[in-house]
Formats: C-alpha cells, sequence, structure tokens
C-alpha cells in the first residue's frame, strides 16, 4: 500500500538546528544513559520475553513505516514493523466464501430473548443470546486453519554489527527527541566518539540510519535482516550497495518488500550474495530503509474475490520510493523530515509552573525521572514531556495515506502479539484518537475516518444478520479486511458489542464539529452517521410501555447479559444526538430525524442505584467493591456529553460515586479514562492524582503505556486527559481551566482546539486565568465559560480575540 507524501516543500533551510535534537539537557527529550543488551533478538513467538523492547527502546514512525530502536553497542538490533502486513483475510486457503461467512443469522431470536426479560427470565435471555448471538470465525490460532481473523505480525529485525565491545565505553547517551522525531546514540570507545541517527521520514517514506565518529575509518559494519519466520521470502543483493527482501507471509500470502540502500564516505561497501552489506573502513554510512506490502484499503469489498484487499506490487512501489529519496542526501532528507514533522507537533506549546526550577532533572535520564516521580518527587518537566510524548506517538503512528493506530500504535514485536495486536473497538482503537482533534493533531484522524469506512459495507451484513436492522455497526474486534462480526467464544460480556459501530461513528462528527469542514460532512461524513444512526433505532426494542431500550445488550468486558446496559443507551444517544446535529447543519432528511428524534425522546433514562452511583444495568446490582477497570457506564460523562456537572449536576454526582467505588488504580489505559473522567467533573485534584498514578504505576521506562503489556491507548487517553483538564468544549462553549488543580499554580499552553474551528492559548497565574487567546477560523459565535461566569461574542473568520478577567468579571476585546 502506498503512502504518499501529502506536502510540498518549497526551498529547504541551508542550516539544520541538529545540536538541540542530540542533547540530553534539552526539555522534550526521552533518554537512557545504558545500552541495551542482545537478549531479546529473534523473539518471534515469545514477544513479552523481549523486556529491552518494551521497556527501553525508543520508537520512531512515519505512520507506515515503524522501528524501535535498541542503542546495542557490539550490534545494533532494530525491531521493524509495515503497519499494512496482517495475516488473515479472504486469501487465506479456503478462499473469500469461507472468510466473510462469519455471521449467524440470529435476528430471529429477538423476540425470545425480549419475551424473557418481559418474564423477569433473565437466565434465560443470557442463555440465548450467549447460544446464538456470537459468531463463526474463532479468535486463537490454535483453533481454526486457516487463522482468517488474522493477526497483526512483525517486519522482521536488521542487526547492525559493529565489531565494537562495550569494554571501555564511556558517556553512552540514546535520546528521543520529541522537537525533531529524531533518535540519536552517542558513546565515546578508545578515544573515539561515536553517533548515529534514526528518524522515519513522512515526506519521503524512508526510514534513515546514519552511523560516523569524530574520527575517519572507524565504520566496521555488517548489516543484515532477520526476517519473520511466518513468511516465505529470500533476501539478495540489488546492485553494489542494495538489499532486496521479497517475501509472503504463509497464512495469506500477503506480498512484501524490504529494501535496503547503503551510502558510505571513505572505506569499502559491498552487498554479498548471502543479502548482507559489508562495511570497511567508512569515516560515515548511511542507510536508507523503505518497505511496503500489497495490501489495498478498499471502501467496497467483492465478497467473491479472494484478492479484493490486494494491489499494486510492493517490489515496484519500494522501488519507486527509494529512487525519489536516492535524489536527496542526509541533510535534505532530514531537514524535510523535520519541517514536515514540526508542522504538527509544533502547533501546542504546555508549559507547567515555568518558574519551578527543574533544569537539573533535565540531566537524569528518564527512567530516573520517573523513579524520582513514583517516590513523589514533583518533575512538572516530566509531566510536560509525557504530554507532547502522547502527541508524538500519534503522530509517528497515525498519518494519511495508510491505517489507524492499532493497540500497540504501530510497533509491535513479534508474529503474533497480545490481542493480536487488532483494532479493538470496545474502546482502545477510539482512545487512541481522543487527543487528535483537541491536541491540534486533525490531520492524524484521517486514518481512522478510511478505517471506519471500510467497515461499512461488510458491517450492513452483520447488522442484517443479527438484528433484521438497516445500517451498518461493528463488533469488538476488527482486522484491516472489514472484520465487523462478534467471535466463536459464548463469553457475551466481552464478545457481544453491537454498539462498537456506533461509538466508532461519534468520531466522524467529533472531526466535523472540530474542523466545521463541511464539505466533509456532506461528501463522506453525513452517510457514515446517518447508516450508524439507523442501525440503532432499529436494534433498540420499542418496549410495550413505550421506552426504547437495548435489548439484549452488556456492559463491554464486565457482568451480564442485560435487557437495557447503561453504556449502550449513553452509545446510542450520543449518535442520534450527531445524527440529528448533522442533517440539521446540512438541512436534509427531516423525517428520518423526527424519527431519531422520537427515538432519543423515549429512550430509557439514566438512573440512580441504591447506593446513589448511576447504574451499570437495567437491574440495581452494582457492586460497590468492584473495581473493574472498564467504567462503561459513565460513557456519558467522557467521550460523550450528555451527562455533565452543569447540565445534569444529579447525574453527575452518581457518576462520581461509581469512581469513588472504582478507585485510583487499574491498568494503564484504564487510568487513563479515568482521568478523562474526573476533569469532566471539573476536579482538577482528583484528576491530577490519576495522572499521577498513571505515570506512576501505568508507565514504563521508556514512557510507554503498559496494560501490562505495552498498549499505547493509555499514552493517547494521558494527553487527553490533560488537555481535559486545561480546556474543554463539548458542552456547546469552550470551558477555560475546568479542571485545573492546585498543584499546576503557574503555567500556559498555546494551540489547544475547541469545537467550533478555534484554537486557544491559556496564560494562567496562581491558580487563576490570567488571559486566553481565541483564534477564530471559521467566523460563527463564541461563547467562553470560566468558574461560573459565561461570556458569548460574535466572531470574525480569521481574527483572534484577548478573553480576561477585569474586577472578576469576563470581558473580551479584539486582538490587534
Amino acid at each position: 500500500m502506498r503512502k504518499l507524501c501529502l506536502y510540498f516543500f518549497g526551498i529547504l533551510p541551508t542550516i539544520l538546528l541538529q545540536a538541540q535534537d542530540t542533547d540530553s539537557n534539552h526539555a522534550l527529550n526521552i533518554w537512557f544513559d545504558t545500552p541495551n543488551n542482545l537478549d531479546g533478538r529473534a523473539s518471534w513467538y515469545i514477544p513479552a520475553t523481549d523486556r529491552s523492547w518494551e521497556n527501553s527502546s525508543l520508537p520512531i514512525g512515519n505512520g507506515s513505516l515503524g522501528a524501535n530502536i535498541m542503542g546495542s553497542i557490539s550490534a545494533e538490533r532494530i525491531t521493524l514493523n509495515e503497519k499494512t502486513l496482517w495475516r488473515g483475510g479472504p486469501n487465506t486457503s479456503k478462499g473469500a466464501e469461507y472468510y466473510w461467512n462469519i455471521n449467524k443469522k440470529s435476528a430471529h431470536w429477538l423476540p425470545q430473548i425480549r419475551q424473557a426479560f418481559i418474564d423477569d427470565d433473565f437466565q434465560k435471555a443470557e442463555k440465548l443470546t450467549s447460544q446464538n448471538f456470537n459468531g463463526i470465525a474463532d479468535y486463537e490460532e490454535n483453533r481454526e486453519t486457516p487463522f482468517r481473523f488474522g493477526s497483526y505480525t512483525t517486519l522482521g529485525e536488521i542487526y547492525i554489527e559493529t565489531g565494537l565491545s562495550e569494554i571501555g565505553m564511556t558517556d553512552y547517551k540514546r535520546i528521543l527527541s520529541l522537537d525533531s522525531a529524531m533518535v540519536t546514540v552517542n558513546f565515546h570507545k578508545d578515544g573515539v566518539h561515536y553517533h548515529r541517527t534514526y528518524f522515519a521520514s513522512y515526506p519521503d517514506s524512508v526510514i534513515v540510519l546514519k552511523f560516523s565518529a569524530d574520527s575517519p575509518g572507524m565504520q566496521n559494519l555488517i548489516f543484515s535482516y532477520g526476517a519473520n519466520p511466518e513468511a516465505n521470502g529470500y533476501i539478495r543483493p540489488d546492485g553494489k550497495n542494495s538489499l532486496l527482501y521479497t517475501g509472503r507471509l504463509k497464512n495469506n500470502h500477503m506480498a512484501f518488500a524490504l529494501r535496503i540502500h547503503a551510502l558510505h564516505k571513505g572505506g569499502t561497501l559491498k552487498a554479498t550474495d548471502n543479502g548482507k552489506l559489508m562495511v570497511d573502513n567508512a569515516d560515515e554510512v548511511i542507510f536508507l530503509i523503505t518497505a511496503d506490502t500489497d495490501y489495498k484499503l478498499n471502501f467496497d469489498p467483492d465478497f467473491t474475490n479472494p484478492l479484493t484487499y490486494v494491489g499494486p506490487n510492493p517490489e515496484e512501489t519500494t522501488h519507486s520510493i527509494m529512487q525519489l529519496a536516492l535524489t536527496h542526501d542526509y541533510d535534505d532528507l532530514y531537514c524535510r523530515h523535520k519541517l514536515d514533522y514540526t508542522s504538527l507537533f509544533n502547533r501546542v506549546k504546555l508549559n507547567l509552573n515555568p518558574n519551578v526550577p527543574h533544569h537539573e532533572m533535565n540531566n537524569l535520564p528518564t527512567y530516573r525521572r520517573l523513579e524520582r516521580y513514583r517516590e513523589k518527587n514533583q518533575d512538572f518537566g516530566l509531566e510536560e514531556i509525557y504530554y507532547q510524548y502522547g502527541r508524538y506517538l500519534l503522530i509517528a503512528c497515525s498519518r494519511p495515506g495508510n491505517l489507524p493506530a492499532n493497540l500497540q500504535g504501530m510497533w509491535a514485536n513479534g508474529v503474533d502479539g497480545s490481542w493480536h495486536v487488532d483494532y479493538h473497538n470496545n474502546i482502545n482503537i477510539q482512545m487512541n484518537y481522543w487527543p487528535a482533534c483537541s491536541t491540534n493533531l486533525t490531520e492524524c484522524n484521517w486514518p481512522l475516518i478510511d478505517f471506519i469506512r471500510t467497515l461499512v459495507k461488510p458491517g450492513k451484513r452483520t447488522a442484517q444478520s443479527y438484528f433484521n436492522a438497516r445500517g451498518w455497526t461493528a463488533s469488538i474486534s476488527s482486522n484491516i479486511f472489514g472484520f465487523t462480526s462478534p467471535l466463536t467464544d459464548h463469553n457475551m460480556s466481552w464478545n457481544f458489542n453491537p454498539m462498537a459501530g456506533p461509538w466508532l461513528a461519534t468520531h466522524i462528527w467529533e472531526y466535523y464539529d472540530y474542523t466545521r469542514n463541511k464539505d466533509f460532512l456532506k461528501n463522506i461524513g453525513y452517510e457514515l452517521i446517518k447508516s450508524s444512526a439507523n442501525f440503532v433505532i432499529d436494534y433498540l426494542w420499542h418496549r410495550p410501555d413505550g421506552t426504547y431500550t437495548a435489548a439484549p445488550s452488556t456492559s463491554p468486558e464486565h457482568g451480564p447479559v442485560d435487557e437495557g446496559a447503561t453504556f449502550v443507551h449513553a452509545v446510542a444517544r450520543e449518535i442520534l444526538l450527531d445524527a440529528i446535529d448533522a442533517s440539521r447543519t446540512l438541512n436534509v432528511d427531516h423525517k428520518i430525524r423526527k424519527q431519531w428524534q422520537y427515538v432519543l425522546k423515549h429512550l430509557a433514562p439514566y438512573r440512580i442505584g441504591r447506593y446513589g452511583q448511576l447504574m451499570e444495568w437495567s437491574r440495581d446490582i452494582d457492586d460497590p467493591k468492584d473495581q473493574h477497570r472498564h467504567v462503561n457506564h459513565l460513557f456519558g460523562l467522557h467521550p460523550g456529553h450528555s451527562l455533565s456537572p452543569i447540565t445534569t449536576p444529579e447525574l453527575a454526582k452518581a457518576a462520581r460515586v461509581v469512581l469513588e467505588h472504582r478507585g485510583d488504580k487499574a491498568t494503564g489505559w484504564s487510568m487513563g479514562w479515568k482521568l478523562n473522567q474526573w476533569a469532566r467533573l471539573q476536579d482538577g485534584n482528583r484528576a491530577y492524582t490519576l495522572f499521577c498514578n498513571l505515570l506512576k504505576n501505568g508507565t514504563l521506562d521508556n514512557l510507554w503505556d503498559t496494560h501490562p503489556p505495552f498498549q499505547i491507548d493509555g499514552n493517547l487517553a494521558g494527553t487527553a486527559g490533560i488537555t481535559e483538564m486545561l480546556l474543554q468544549s463539548h458542552m456547546g462553549f469552550i470551558h477555560l481551566l475546568p479542571a485545573l488543580p492546585h498543584v499546576w499554580s503557574e503555567g500556559s499552553i498555546s494551540g489547544l482546539c475547541a469545537k467550533g474551528n478555534f484554537e486557544v492559548d491559556i496564560i494562567w497565574t496562581n491558580g487563576e486565568l490570567k488571559e486566553a487567546i481565541i483564534h477564530s477560523n471559521s467566523g460563527i459565535p463564541c461563547k467562553i465559560r470560566y468558574g461560573n461566569q459565561t461570556l458569548s461574542f460574535k466572531t470574525r473568520k480569521g481574527k483572534s480575540y484577548t478573553v480576561q478577567l477585569e474586577n472578576n468579571k469576563l470581558t473580551y476585546f479584539l486582538k490587534k
């Protein structure tokens, strides 16, 4: 799948400011002072044992290609990923008919299940649901041949033997600069300073490695490639200085190619017949790496064609990519990469307590700072790094022209990882995109939007088969081949989630609400939202008492089959509200809109239980001692907007009881969700407690989130949660500093986005708003809230407005 650069670069700057990129004392760096070993090498079938990879590697990526830099001395080891390299799909050995035969015909069971609820026979309802609303495809490879769901899989590993040892090595530093998206490795050995750089370029679709030293002739290297053992392929020379690997996955015959081209100054370099690059006595060596598969994103798959997701020949696409990359020297490649990356990353700046000295902390390796933080030592600089690291990771793993971030973003190790490193639709993929719009990375949303579009046609089959419903939906897990069905397991607590599709569809309106791009809404977004809302009203049960309820339903990964799980109703509210707003915006579908409004009005309401809690199920069966990681029934609080301390204070109070019961500790991603929920409750101090716990207990030494194992969703939820503490806009107004904790008494943030296509800069001192700058990009009216005050004013497109407190009154003026 070819990933084209979407940017045009004019005149390149002639001066490359690389000094700050390689300085470990620079503020936005993640760094280590010791090298990794090679113990995890080729952990193909047991990637969980590769602790160095998970805990102390440094990730780079360009949305298509990902790499983890180990920074070893005797032999650099780099794990590789290509985002579209997946097993499974319709091209497995039994073909397309077998692959798409994954839905049970279950809709005719719904009347019996619903009658069981009327009869108060919940046991019968659960049994009927369990027996009939699972799927036909298995989630485990050892229970199905061929394995059609598949898994994300490794591109392999590269090794660069250096001929050096760690004996006598000093001054080691392995640094990821968030400012430049570059990793550097530096050390001294026998009086020589060795320097390596690594970056993944989106404009040129290559990973670039550079090995150099301050003395000539010191590069004596052997470059080799370790291929995925679940592929058939071979590596060969492709010219004097190049290697080409071509292979096919055994499971589905997906073709992929890896190209390596080396450039050197001084010494000699040759490609050997056994697939290695040999470098002798060179002053400097640059390796360019690119890869591709024959995967084709398809919004309209042919269910009879096993090759419906097969596209261009990756041997040809990688050849074109490499030839274009070779028209640039190293400095040009780096500059093009940095200009592209910083055009996104530099949009948002965060400063927390800037007058509190923390420069000495920058002298400590990141894992040491994390150790001190766990010992309750304040480190506002580390908190800033963590925030921006989430934005870095999203930029690195989600760029236009490719697939969205998966459970590990794109950095997976081994043939198959936990949960197949898939697209989990019951919160995880959605969580990955919580910070995209609010932290000014709307471009990074496009892979999610395109992915949702791939689910619509298969999802219509799933909706019809299970619910006799119009529209489309998806279930708990998806792959890159349009998989929308439940799996074979009879455990409905996790395997029954028909609202996964509507939850995904809410992201379509979210994107529009931030950008106000009406052409997008008209040409792409509206049909996705409309068909999802139609699925919802067909799926809901119109009870004899006139209410609509979700029967059957579950609270994902938690609890029994129910006649109206709160989570499902909350998602239904959200997508119906989105559909109503979308149809009004476009002035279309007036009759259908009235139907949506009617169902919304008669949807079963939120209810408060005997402990004062927001009930999770239709029955008051919540356990106050239950500290389950999923807090599904608070969807309306976050990421939805049907619960709020401002509009529904009693329900918000009940949501708070739930969070008190669930506690402040959990898996990494769960603490990230709770952080966002406490921020929505406008409790900055409790939100900060969750953030601290996330850093202390849910974060690895390289700042990756851990479930365990590593999952990227916690990182991205953490970044979203900090943003929610400082700015919210989901209730129809821009809420400044809604959940500012006492400990962040002074600070600033610039470049955040608010719904309505506004950009917002905020400065605060002594825990209070000093000034906010509102940039209006669409020229619509603006409503501001700070504390209990509100302020409304008209805006003009392209103009900026200053909001201040004067004599404790909120005022504004046009910024000149």
